[in-house]
């Protein structure tokens, strides 16, 4: 079977040398009386000449007295020349019929040859594909066989198909093709019917089957099929077993099947009794389906067979399915036959169309789909045509592979159904599950259009939520809930990225509300949310889990659902990123508690409850019941419970609390008593009261209590109205327990009750608990802070007793070990709690200085030893720490290490954590120390010795636990920086290295940066590094190049270290106060410059990512998001923003910030200049155009606070800059800063006045911007009180530009005139008099012009642009006007526009009081972009997009009715051609002299296209080339090939002539007939030349016409592929027009 298909696929193709070997076995049996018969002669006088075969085979017939007795002999032996004969032979017998006596002998002859000689050739040759002279012979015997059908009629084919089925049956080598080909010429004549049914079912089993089976079914498709349809018992069977359910072929190969069978089931011409496939629908349901099929041959026949029905239909006019409704697929009505051909023929052009997949072609088409649309619709009928029709186009809209195309089609298809009538069918709605939310899920559909402002809602989310809101509107009830419970399923049947999921959940949150989702809708949401985690966007995540939530609080019917899973449901929003309780989000949530509460779904036995409840406070009261209970067996767990049932509790507590008091509003009581919250807490209250007193608690009751305690206490920090507020009440109420709960963690901690690996994470919770109670005794009750002083005092000493305590054995004990982990931890939480600067005054207490003393007299790393036993409870939590699954004997050992490993590490870091409390509170470590101490050593000294200490430690420690090491090192590294500068910078690198590596490591990554910035760019090591100006200072300076090249890949690095280096500049702390800390700004400029000029230029994803973001922050306070989720000021504009505010916040008369402002503007001169030279043309918005265009914002800004002496040394370079090749942008902010300065500093008007004496040639790229510059003239001479003079100069300077060459030169010239002689008017300037009649008449010409091109339009487009019509440099200073309202009217790319709402948010760094009014004027601030010189470019185009349904469109040319399958359904081209239905040319194009594969691949296209009969080629093997096939495009697969090798042309060419063809050159001769002159007959034949040499001089005698193509140019030859084109294409014409004569 492998070779089945390369046979098969040249079966069109031969070679010249078979018909020569034909006539010579024929001229072989010639008898050798050959007596001319008359009549013969007569009719082929009258008949056009046969060819030479047909005259052989009928003349040796007419003179052979026993032709059954040739057919033997010819036969026996049967090699290919033979075979080639015998079939023509039988041809002949079988289409003149055998005479009356001879007929029984015929049949006898035909019977032996068919079964001994044709179908054992058949076998052997048809797996013989590498042999030609048995593939010859089998393909000869496949004829001979079907003749002999014919001359014996019903019983050979009876026998044939027997042996076939048989054969088939048995399988073997080259048995399918074989079989195939027998039961082909048995078909036509098949009477039985049990045989018809078993031929149709091996046909059909052979198309059904898969891989291997492909080229037995394209076989059986292109031979079988159409003989089988041919005979009309057999076809009912086939149709049956194509379409019938069950075993019926997928869609690709019934297609296939259908287009073979084509003209059986469609048959062109009228109406008949027979099959006919429009009554199925099952027909036009695979159709359909074939149209959506991703396969372009499944379309290409699903369309062929669409149009061979309509055609059909409109041709007769036929009445089918009438009257339509709903459930039709398919109807025709002669009433109505003009309609439905025009919405057919609008639907298949749509279709035929988007096979091109370009958007260019594609647009200007959809249009029709709305007129598509009205042609489905009826008023009375509703849907006309069924709806699936509609979706095949969508749906291959979404599918393509061209987003663009994808997201218009949705856009279309949404805004379309938007307020139009929806069908209400199950597979609309499994369309919108299916195809349309697999498009929804790519993210880059829901972006911006061009002209929507920066944080809108992109159009496909608004379109999105409108369609789903009508859609479910037109549901009916009962199938709302199915619909949407399938819409959210599908949400979590895939990975979905954080922009779809977002807009998802927008649309299902603005259905309106209804009762329509039961438990499994709630658990669906769940799973949803669960989706929504894996994205890295927070605040993207955060939106989509309030959506989801608004989701769950409208669609959710209550009585369906529990509380239980209610609860369950709430506790997948995470209260750090959706749901807390300060937002509006909490109280909708409440709300809806409050309103559904008794109407909640009793709930049986479940995790929490045993009794039915039906409110939300007998539900939380059984909630905290079952959660303090503990079964006997788990008393005595090790393990610490789960967090998820104390966040679970404590959730509903708080939840059923601000439910309560939202009744008692409603209700208006003044006196709330909150006996239901009372009920809550007072199990809870109950427990942590005899925490202190009770020792037999058992352990795991109390740490579920302390749990729940903890996660209450953690809502400290949400806002609390006043003392009515529940959340008040709740932690007065947690005050009470307090002196129990401090009495049971001090024991806790301080005795052997911690003594397992798993005690460490109670270690945890008890410390955690420490810094809640001691803040909450603070905001609460002043009272209870002895207590916790004495609770501190008493911790402090007893883990120092520990930790001092020395092990008398060798070997320690695991207990030992714990013990002294947790005092560590201990003294840790102890030193976090002084370090938080509270209220608490605990440095006061003696116990403090003992701990600084045993830190001062610590040794730094201290390790633990691992024990040599460990229990096995104790190994097993050690496997849980190392989080390895790998429990064999052979890894214990080194998991229990690992595990070990992370309780050291931890040691070690608390001990880091202490050493930084000392280090803050005593900076010289020596003071006090006696000199027999370790501590006699110079502060120096200690301070070099902790420093290496510290080195060592942060290459042991784990990368999530060096803050507190960072933090060391930023005190000791000051003080070294002079003695160990080698030792700083090892400690530098090392941190950098640390830092760097975490790049991409989101969770621990910022929290390390943000130490590490503080440690490096602390005040007081820029300061010495600054001072001393060693290596540790160009470290700084490399560490800050590279940060700043790590921003540019992780987006907010660069923020971190700006923001703090400005506020400890210009806001220093008490520590750096003692130098003056904005000196560090000098010495460190760089970092402000660049700061000045940041910003990546994203990559079009990323802008997509920031453009949802800020569509999110858009949304304020509506979001619960936006109140949870962190700032994290990380948008590159909050670089430049925070430079700015620190820029805007300098004084001009402190001498240090006026010598940094000049520095900083000098620095941004040069780097302007560098720009400017590395490239004097750059692209709009290129990175080139976005640093220019900042660096002069930037100076801008500045320029107020500089001072005349400055100003006057650099002006000259801002004049210079203006001689640049600037962009439109760049080029304002110049011209507006020459005219503040020159506003301010009338003086400077000569340097001005200098800029125009340069030569032409620097001047023409130039002038405008200082021309535009004079259009301000009236602002620059505000502050001068002798304008005269400068007018005069003014004036003079500008005529001399109004007679200037360059168009643009001479409008801005006439601007600036029109300007300063408005200024000479006002002031009647009487030297100017002489002027007037020119000056007015010149103006009144401009104004009065009547050209017929562009400029009168662009005069009055100048006058109106926003520089010169409403812009005014000094009113408009502002910093919304530098960043956002300029940058918008100048076209900056959006993503420069800085609004100033983002100066607002960055609080870091805040603006001085001169600068609160920063806004445009309003009449600047309203304007839209429009840039005069650019006015006329797309304005045609945009006209024409506004069209709402384009006149003509782009069509490719799409032959259908001479189209079927791709399959050669006979050998012969002649017969293929009829077949195929393709117009009768007689053209053959003869390219043997041509040998590049290129222009063979192009001829093969045109000719295929234009329908030639033949192309004739040097040799088949081009076919296989991929040049060829690049260029052929597929058309070697439906145009006959013919081998005809160069040497063989002269013969090839004699035979055709003997044909009747006209042999004809395409060559340039002395008798040459000119192209446009000459006549094509029907039966031509091209001769190309070749490429170089044309066509040789052997061959040209033996033409007879030669056509040249008249030309016009200088060049001499055209390419022959051309040439051939164009000749092909004159014969089509003129065989065109006569046929359209003829008809």
């Amino acid at each position: 079977m492998k070779n089945i298909l390369s046979v098969h696929t040249h079966t069109h193709t031969h070679t010249y040398g078979q018909a020569s070997q034909s006539r010579r076995v024929l001229a072989s049996h010639r008898p050798s009386r050959a007596p001319p018969a008359p009549a013969c002669a007569a009719a082929a006088a009258a008949a056009p000449p046969p060819a030479m075969e047909v005259v052989l085979a009928d003349t040796l017939l007419s003179r052979c007295g026993d032709r059954a007795a040739l057919l033997r002999a010819l036969s026996a032996p049967l090699c290919a020349e033979r075979a080639e004969a015998l079939r023509l032979l039988l041809q002949r017998l079988a289409a003149g019929g055998p005479a009356a006596g001879e007929a029984e002998a015929l049949r006898r002859a035909a019977w032996e040859v068919a079964l001994e000689r044709c179908r054992p050739l058949l076998r052997a040759g048809e797996g013989a594909a590498g042999s030609g002279e048995r593939v010859r012979a089998a393909r000869a015997a496949r004829g001979a066989l079907r003749h002999c059908v014919q001359l014996c009629g019903a019983p050979l084919a009876a026998r044939l198909a027997r042996d076939a089925l048989a054969e088939l049956a048995a399988g073997g080598p080259g048995a399918e093709e074989a079989a195939v080909e027998a039961l082909v010429a048995a078909a036509p004549r098949l009477e039985e019917p049990e045989l018809l049914s078993r031929c149709a079912a091996a046909a059909l089993a052979l198309v059904r089957e898969e891989g291997e089976g492909e080229a037995a079914a394209a076989l059986v498709a292109g031979r079988l099929l159409p003989a089988l349809g041919a005979n009309g018992a057999a076809l009912p069977r086939v149709w049956e077993g194509l379409l019938g359910a069950g075993g019926a072929p997928r869609a690709g190969r019934a297609l296939l099947a259908m287009s073979a069978l084509a003209d059986a089931l469609l048959p062109r011409g009228p109406a008949g009794p027979g099959l006919d496939a429009r009554l199925c629908p099952r027909f036009w349901r695979l159709v359909q389906e074939g149209l959506t099929e991703r396969d372009g041959l499944c379309r290409k026949r699903a369309r062929y067979l669409l149009k061979r029905a309509l055609d059909l239909s409109g041709g007769q006019r036929a009445e089918l399915r009438c009257p339509p409704d709903e459930s039709s697929l398919f109807w025709w009505s002669a009433e109505k036959n003009e309609q439905l051909l025009q919405f057919w023929e609008t639907y298949i052009l749509i279709m035929e169309t988007l096979e091109g997949n370009q958007i260019h072609v594609i647009k200007p088409v959809l249009p029709k789909l709305n007129s598509l649309y009205e042609l489905a619709i009826s008023e009375d009928k509703g849907w006309l045509f069924h709806p699936s029709w509609h979706v095949c186009i969508y749906r291959r809209m979404f599918e393509s592979e061209n987003k663009t195309l994808t997201k218009e089609g949705i856009l279309h298809f949404l805004e379309l159904y938007e307020t139009k009538r929806l069908p209400n069918s199950l597979g609309f709605s499994e369309f919108v599950i299916g195809p349309l939310m697999d498009a929804l899920s790519e993210s880059s559909l829901y972006s911006r259009t061009p002209g929507q402002s920066i944080g809108a809602c992109p159009p496909l989310g608004l379109r999105l939520q409108k369609f789903l809101a009508s859609y479910l509107s037109l549901l009916p009830e009962e199938e709302k809930g199915s619909f949407l419970l399938k819409f959210i399923q599908k949400m979590t049947s895939r990975h979905w990225c954080a922009v779809p999921i977002l807009f998802l959940s927008m649309a299902l949150a603005s259905v309106p509300a209804c009762k329509v989702l039961g438990a499994e809708g709630l658990h669906a949401l769940r799973d949803v949310l669960q989706c929504t985690m894996i994205t890295h966007q927070i605040l993207l995540r955060g939106a989509a889990q309030c959506y989801l939530l608004q989701t769950a609080l409208h669609l959710t019917d209550v009585e369906k659902v529990s509380f239980p899973e209610v609860s369950s449901f709430l506790l997948s929003l995470r209260p750090e990123e959706s749901l807390r309780r300060d937002t509006l989000l909490w109280t909708e949530l409440c709300s809806w508690l409050q309103v559904n509460d008794k109407c909640f779904r009793k709930s049986g036995s479940s995790d929490f409850e045993r009794q039915e409840t039906s409110s939300l406070c007998q539900y939380v009261h059984s909630l905290v019941g079952e959660y303090l209970k503990t079964a006997a067996s788990e008393r005595e767990n090790c393990f610490m419970p789960d967090w998820f049932e104390a966040k679970l509790v404590s959730t509903m507590i708080l939840l059923a609390a601000d439910v309560e008091q939202m009744k008692h509003k409603c209700s208006g009581k003044s006196n709330i008593e909150w006996i239901e919250l009372e009920a809550f807490l007072n199990p809870l209250l109950d427990v942590l009261m005899k925490l202190g007193s009770n020792a037999y608690i058992p352990t795991l009751r109390a740490d579920k209590s302390l749990q729940l305690l903890l996660k209450l206490l953690q809502t400290r920090w949400l806002k609390c109205s006043n003392t009515q507020d529940v959340l008040f009440f709740i932690w007065k109420s947690l005050v009470t327990p307090v002196e129990s709960i401090l009495q049971f963690v001090l024991r806790r901690l301080t005795t052997n009750e911690l003594s397992t690996v798993g005690d460490l994470d109670r270690c945890d919770l008890y410390l955690a608990l420490i810094p809640e109670i001691v803040n909450l005794c603070l905001k609460v009750n002043w009272k209870k802070m002895p207590s916790i002083k004495n609770f501190l005092s008493s911790l402090i000493n007893a883990s120092i007793c520990n930790l001092q305590e020395r092990n008398s054995e060798k070997e320690p004990k695991v207990k030992e070990q714990i013990r002294k982990v947790a005092s560590m931890a201990s003294l840790a939480a102890v030193c976090e709690i002084m370090d938080g600067k509270l209220e608490v005054h605990l440095e006061s207490l003696p116990s403090v200085d003992a701990l600084k003393k045993f830190i001062s007299f610590s040794q730094f790393n201290e390790v633990l030893k691992k024990p040599s036993y460990i229990e096995e409870k104790n190994r097993y939590v050690l496997f849980s720490l190392s989080c390895s699954f790998v429990l064999t004997s052979s890894s214990c050992e080194e998991t229990t290490s690992q595990g070990w490993g992370k309780i050291v590490a931890r040691y070690v870091r608390d001990q880091w954590i202490c050493l930084r409390f000392v280090l803050n509170s005593f900076p010289a470590l020596a003071q006090g120390c006696e000199e027999t101490s370790v501590m006699s050593l110079s502060t120096v000294e200690r301070s070099k010795e902790i420093l290496q200490s510290a080195l060592e430690a942060l290459s042991i420690l784990p990368s999530d636990q060096v803050l507190a090491v960072f933090d060391c090192m930023k005190v000791l590294v000051p003080k070294l920086l002079d003695s160990s500068e080698a030792l700083c910078i090892e400690a530098f690198d090392l941190a950098w290295k640390i830092t760097s590596s975490l790049s991409n490591t989101q969770l621990i990554f910022w929290a390390n940066l943000k130490a590490f910035v503080q440690f490096i760019f602390d005040t007081e090591v820029l300061a010495v590094a600054a001072t001393a100006k060693g290596q540790a200072y160009t470290k700084i300076k490399e560490i800050i190049f590279k940060l700043i090249d790590l921003s540019t890949t992780k987006t907010g690095v660069f923020n971190v270290v700006l923001s703090h280096c400005c506020q400890s500049w210009i806001f220093p702390t008490e520590r750096s106060a003692l130098r003056n800390a904005f000196l560090n700004a000098g010495s460190y400029s760089e970092l402000i410059t660049e700061a000045c000029v940041f910003g990546t230029v994203f990559r079009r994803d990323q802008r997509h990512i920031q453009d949802v973001h800020a569509f999110v922050e858009n949304l304020g306070e509506k979001c619960a998001a936006n109140v949870v989720t962190e700032s994290t000021n990380r948008d590159d504009h909050y670089v430049r923003i925070c430079a700015v505010k620190f820029l805007c916040l300098l004084d001009g008369s402190n001498i240090s910030h006026k010598t940094f402002m000049e520095d900083i503007f000098i620095k941004l001169l040069d780097k302007d200049e560098l720009v400017s030279s590395s490239r004097t043309r750059y692209y709009a918005n290129s990175l080139q155009h976005r640093i220019k265009t900042r660096v002069w914002q930037t100076l801008l800004v500045l320029l107020p606070k500089l001072n005349q002496n400055f100003l006057c040394g650099t002006l000259d370079r801002v004049f210079q800059a203006g001689f640049s090749n600037n962009q439109a942008s760049v080029k304002y902010f110049i011209e507006w800063i020459v005219i503040l300065c020159l506003h301010k500093y009338p003086q400077f008007l000569d340097k001005f006045w200098d800029c125009f004496c340069y030569d032409e040639e620097k001047l023409k790229k130039s002038i405008c911007t200082f021309l535009s510059v004079l259009a301000h003239f009236d602002i620059i001479l505000e502050n001068t009180s002798e304008k005269k003079p400068a007018l005069k100069k003014a004036l003079i300077v500008v005529l001399q530009w109004c007679f200037s060459h360059n168009f643009s030169v001479r409008l801005y010239a006439l601007i600036a005139l029109k300007k300063i002689w408005g200024m000479c008017r006002m002031l009647h300037v009487e030297e100017f008099e002489a002027l007037t009649p020119v000056i007015e008449s010149s103006l009144q010409q401009v104004e009065n012009m009547h050209g017929t091109g562009n400029a009168r339009r662009n005069w009055q487009r100048i006058q109106d642009h926003f520089f010169f019509a409403t812009f005014h440099p000094v009113e408009d200073y502002s910093l919304e006007t530098i960043f956002y309202t300029l940058p918008r009217l100048s076209e900056l790319a959006e993503d420069e526009w800085i609004s100033l709402s983002k100066f607002d948010r960055f609080t870091d760094v805040p603006l001085p009081a001169a600068f609160q009014c920063c806004h445009s004027r309003a009449e600047l601030r309203d304007l839209k972009p429009s840039d005069w010189s650019q006015q006329d470019m797309g304005s045609h185009s945009a006209e024409a997009d506004n069209q709402p349904e384009w006149t003509d469109v782009q069509k490719k040319i799409i032959p259908w009715k001479n189209s079927t399958s791709s399959l050669d359904l006979e050998t012969a081209f002649q017969d293929r051609a009829a077949k195929l239905g393709k117009s009768n040319s007689r053209l053959i194009v003869v390219a043997s002299l041509i040998d590049k594969p290129t222009n063979l691949g192009g001829l093969c296209r045109t000719s295929e296209i234009f329908g030639a009969s033949a192309l004739v080629v040097g040799s088949l093997h081009y076919i296989q080339d991929k040049q060829f096939q690049h260029l052929s495009v597929s058309a070697e697969q439906w145009l006959p090939l013919v081998e005809v090798k160069p040497s063989q042309l002269v013969d090839y060419l004699q035979q055709k002539k003997t044909e009747g063809y006209t042999i004809i050159g395409v060559e340039q001769t002395a008798k040459s007939f000119d192209l446009t002159e000459y006549c094509f007959p029907e039966k031509s034949l091209l001769l190309l030349g070749n490429e170089h040499e044309g066509i040789p001089a052997n061959l040209i005698h033996h033409l007879d016409v030669c056509v040249e193509i008249p030309q016009q140019g200088i060049i001499r030859s055209l390419n022959v592929h051309v040439s051939g084109a164009l000749l092909i294409w004159e014969y089509t014409r003129q065989q065109v027009i006569k046929q359209k004569q003829q008809q």
